[in-house]
């Protein structure tokens, strides 16, 4: 069961991840198309990164000591001056104070493998690979501050790479005693965070524009918002993923596939709340972004959220590749919602839909025994 620290932990994180969806809104209405998706994607990178892997360690030692809960909040500490200087990295390419957050996280968690090594003689070689493999990237990262800018984009590649090897490499000595529910748990707890801050920077963008523009649009916009989420919600929960850790995905790669593919399916759920703000800002004329760029900002993620939680979450439970054809055609019509005169509206009928068919579906399938 998640305990009280760690969410306090969740909670200060999601500071970061609304730093990031709030930066990602403002680059695409300001028209830094791709170049507000890509610090998106590797902003988002370092908080969803240092958010697992802490979340993996606390499943397999979780003392609950004074040493351990002061070392916490040296994490979350990190977490706060990671999301500081979230705005300084869209706005002027400077990554200094990310790295500087991200180090403080790091160097803390790399600390707690070190106690956990000493505490665990029989996994000590993969406690002490993880510690020094955390190490050596924080390295790599403050490294990369003093690269020329061309530099930047391939060294972050680099490291990227580099970064999630070191649970690969370490756990190929041994590995650690996590816990399937409750790793299960913590990953449902932040998917409800996440979507709760999509909600919270729809609701922001949309409230600012009902209070200058208040139009038929709009209200799709919104409506279209909320049925997006319920959906998401409702998609995401629709089996228990306690499950399958517990028995097909205890073999690393499968495991490592479910625990590294929720980059997007938290990455996602986060950019629909920007993309639902740039939304709202084009029918309402504050932005003079195209209307299919607009409704891109909605479709891709959405469409990338429901493939992720379809291929990680649901498909492993169908009997028949004929379940998954429903979701196939909803990415598909998500994709196409682009071209229509309200795709978040769209977007969130498709998804509503498919929640529909997907629990007619599980409630009408025979109950064995």
């Amino acid at each position: 069961m998640a305990t009280s620290l760690e969410l306090l932990f969740d909670l200060c994180f999601v500071v970061a991840v609304s730093q990031a969806s709030l930066s990602l809104h403002h680059a695409v209405t300001s028209g830094h198309y791709a170049s507000g998706v890509l610090h998106y994607l590797i902003v988002f990178f370092s908080v969803w990164w240092a958010w697992m892997n802490f979340t993996w360690f606390a499943s397999a030692y979780d003392p609950q000591d004074t040493a351990y809960r002061l070392t916490v909040f040296v994490q979350i500490t990190g977490s706060l001056i990671l999301a500081a200087g979230v705005q300084r990295a869209f706005d002027g390419n400077d990554l200094s104070v990310i790295a500087l957050g991200y180090v403080v996280m790091r160097t803390a968690l790399a600390g707690l493998w070190l106690r956990a090594s000493r505490a665990d003689p029989e996994r000590r070689r993969t406690t002490l690979r993880f510690a020094c493999g955390v190490v050596a990237c924080q390295i790599g990262w403050v490294t990369m501050l003093f690269l020329p800018d061309a530099a930047h984009l391939p060294g972050i590649a680099v490291l990227v790479v580099a970064e999630v090897a070191v649970p690969v490499w370490a756990q190929s000595a041994g590995m650690t005693p996590w816990h399937p529910h409750h790793i299960a748990e913590r990953y449902e707890l932040f998917t409800l965070i996440v979507l709760g801050e999509s909600v919270a920077s729809a609701t922001a963008a949309v409230r600012t524009a009902f209070d200058e523009h208040p139009t038929g649009a709009l209200y799709a916009v919104a409506a279209g918002g909320l049925l997006m989420v319920f959906a998401m919600w409702w998609l995401y929960f629709a089996r228990p993923a306690h499950t399958l850790l517990a028995t097909t995905h205890q073999a690393p790669g499968r495991r490592f596939r479910w625990a590294y593919g929720h980059y997007l399916i938290f990455g996602s759920a986060a950019a629909i709340g920007a993309g639902l703000g740039v939304s709202a800002d084009q029918v309402t004329h504050r932005t003079g972004v195209p209307p299919e760029v607009a409704g891109a900002m909605v479709a891709v993620p959405a469409a990338v959220f429901l493939l992720t939680v379809w291929a990680l979450h649901l498909r492993p439970h169908q009997q028949c590749a004929g379940e998954s054809v429903p979701f196939l055609v909803a990415a598909a019509l998500v994709l196409l919602t682009v071209f229509s005169p309200a795709p978040a509206l769209a977007t969130g009928i498709v998804l509503a839909v498919l929640a529909a068919v997907v629990t007619v579906t599980r409630d009408g399938r025979p109950k064995a025994g």
